[in-house]
């Protein structure tokens, strides 16, 4: 059965069109405006604004995490680590329950390189089991396989982009980071390498990614032409000449401020306190959620900040992503969904209007992935869709305020499985 959404003020991905009906029929958006056909199902949006469905820019994720962001009104997560590779995902695209996916694969790093270094030598995320494919892939760590793109050399790089091409990677990222940030000193991409990989995904045709927690780092990714930044560095302040040079490249950002704060030590127990966030989160979420990655305690989350706005400030595109991973305390301060949420009010706190963190969770996130059919509200686009009382283009912490979602045309009930 179609839908109507009535009443509501639509904020279509870049800004807010006022009071319209949204007509929604066989998953996509069959009209904006206009009057809606007999026997549709009417949805009440008055005081309710209708957002795109968000789109977390950088995850770790499993089955389990995608059906906990739906919950938030995340409809899209961009795996940056792990498993959902297209061959991989067939039955997820058709999962109304969970939001849909895209993925790297596994990225290129260097034997025994990041992020290696944040597990314990005995940790096992499955209590004693063997672990699944999904488990893996929801934990940052890959599962055992045949291939590993450890890469040390050029010629490596070259070839491992290559298969990850031909296994179904959607792009391929890079991890350029010698622990320093982590505390434990891990071997790293040099630039030569880098600069062959990143060369050779771009001549396929595949958008590039990078792993950067550092200024150096930073600009080693620049110097290799990668297309984004999945997150910014937070080992000090930027420089005119590091800003200069982002801005310069046309490369996109996805701060992923709320794995700063909590890499930081600063949980988020205050956003697991919230009951629009509690009443969504199971006990092993809540905890890991009041958790922190807690590594990195001599960092300055108003550097962060002020490195934010300024990127926004000389025209750098920036996403909202988040490296939520799974449900253990010392991957803290992060939970799928709701860290969406959360880095857009940080993205606010930085100095960007409302209306343009919906934009980096939204079309910004849509446009730089090449997501053409998501991210925006128009004729023909798929119908995910997120109402919310109030209005987030004045008062960010609306996104929280859920009213319904949908996800490519059904509508989520949040007590058992999609109404239809």
């Amino acid at each position: 059965m179609s839908t109507v959404i009535t009443g509501a003020q639509v904020f279509d991905g870049e800004r807010s069109l006022g009071s319209l009906d949204v007509i929604v029929s066989g998953g996509v958006i069959a009209s904006i405006g206009g009057d809606p056909p007999s026997g549709v199902d009417v949805v009440d949006g008055r005081g309710c604004t209708l957002v795109p469905g968000l789109i977390d820019a950088h995850v770790h994720t499993s089955p389990e995490a995608l059906r906990l962001a739906l919950r938030f009104g995340v409809t899209t997560e961009l795996e940056m680590q792990g498993m959902h590779t297209r061959e991989h995902r067939r039955d997820i695209e058709d999962d109304d329950t969970s939001a849909d996916v895209r993925s790297s694969g596994l990225a290129i790093t260097p034997p025994g390189g990041h992020p290696s270094e944040l597990f314990p030598d005995d940790f096992d995320p499955s209590g004693g089991r063997a672990r699944s494919d999904d488990e893996h892939a929801g934990s940052g760590r890959p599962a055992e396989r045949p291939f590993q793109p450890f890469t040390s050399t050029p010629a490596e790089a070259v070839a491992h982009v290559g298969i990850l091409v031909e296994s179904g990677s959607d792009y391929i990222k890079f991890i350029v980071d010698d622990g320093s940030v982590e505390g434990t000193p891990v071997p790293m991409l040099d630039q030569a390498t880098l600069d062959a990989g990143v060369a050779e995904a771009q001549r396929l045709g595949m958008l590039t990614v990078a792993h950067a927690l550092t200024r150096d780092a930073t600009r080693m990714c620049l110097e290799a032409g990668v297309d984004g930044l999945v997150h910014l560095f937070m080992d000090g302040p930027h420089d005119d000449d590091l800003l200069a040079r982002i801005a310069g490249s046309g490369t996109f950002v996805v701060p992923c401020v709320v794995l700063n704060a909590s890499m930081m030590g600063l949980n988020g127990a205050a956003l697991a306190d919230d009951h629009r966030v509690a009443s969504r989160l199971d006990a092993a979420w809540d905890r890991t959620l009041r958790s922190s990655f807690d590594r990195y305690p001599q960092g300055s989350i108003d550097h962060v900040l002020d490195s934010v706005r300024a990127l926004h400030e000389a025209g750098v595109r920036l996403l909202a992503g988040t490296d939520s991973s799974a449900p253990f305390p010392f991957l803290g301060g992060l939970a799928h969904g709701a860290s969406v949420h959360h880095e857009m009010q940080y993205l606010v706190r930085a100095g960007l209007s409302p209306s343009a963190a919906l934009r980096a969770a939204t079309s910004e996130a849509a446009e730089a992935f090449g997501l053409s059919d998501r991210g925006r509200i128009a004729p023909g686009l798929r119908a995910d869709l997120l109402l919310v009382e109030g209005d987030p283009t004045t008062d960010i912490a609306a996104t929280l305020d859920i009213r319904a979602v949908w996800r490519h045309g059904t509508r989520l009930d949040s007590d058992g499985p999609p109404a239809r």
